[in-house]
């Protein structure tokens, strides 16, 4: 292959990862629509339930869901407001650091994550497995 046609395939290669990932994402919208959540949302009620899941009762700060669900601070800051608004998720001032936010899953929360857990896993399963 020349150097041509290795760079050639390297942006096809790229190009097939962002096509899988935008018709994921569509779909994923369009089946958590249904449950009053888009993909943003459900991956950060996602990230805030394994935590609970390992510790029983875990809060991550702001800084440290955006570095896990890619989302900037901002974008972050106005989800996790509806998600509070909706009564899933609660925020409170971190105690180590008076200028840092701390979130959780309300009771809510968890009852609607574990409802629509199996709705994302499937459209993720069937779009992964499409791509192969």
């Amino acid at each position: 292959m020349t150097g041509k046609d290795a760079e050639h395939a390297l942006v096809e290669q790229w190009r097939d990862i962002l096509s899988l990932h935008a018709r994921t994402q569509c779909e994923l919208d369009r089946a958590l629509h249904g449950h009053g959540l888009c993909a943003s949302d459900f991956e950060v009620l996602d990230v805030l339930a394994e935590g609970a899941a390992a510790d029983g009762g875990c809060t991550y700060r702001v800084q440290e869901i955006s570095e896990r669900v890619h989302l900037s601070q901002s974008a972050l800051s106005r989800l996790i407001g509806r998600l509070e608004k909706d009564g899933l998720v609660c925020r409170a001032m971190c105690e180590e650091d008076r200028r840092g936010v701390r979130v959780a899953l309300t009771a809510k929360g968890r009852a609607l994550h574990g409802e629509v857990r199996p709705v994302q896993r499937a459209v993720l399963g069937r779009m992964l497995a499409e791509s192969d």
